[in-house]
């Protein structure tokens, strides 16, 4: 599962194209990690990205 709960970060779809110009289908997914996190005053597990984790958009629950 690779989609972030806070901002709705997922995966992208595109072309791979190498040096002589074939093309395939590739992903780009995002950095997210399962984190206990507090949602609506008590703690649980959330997937969130690395970018949300370090801009505190996520508390952290200990």
């Amino acid at each position: 599962m690779a989609k972030c709960d806070f901002c709705g970060k997922d995966v992208k779809f595109g072309i791979k194209v190498s040096h002589s110009h074939r093309r395939s289908n590739r992903t780009w997914k995002p950095n997210v990690k399962r984190v206990k996190a507090i949602v609506n005053g008590s703690p649980c597990r959330v997937y969130a990205c690395t970018r949300c984790l370090r801009s505190g958009k996520v508390t952290r629950a200990v």
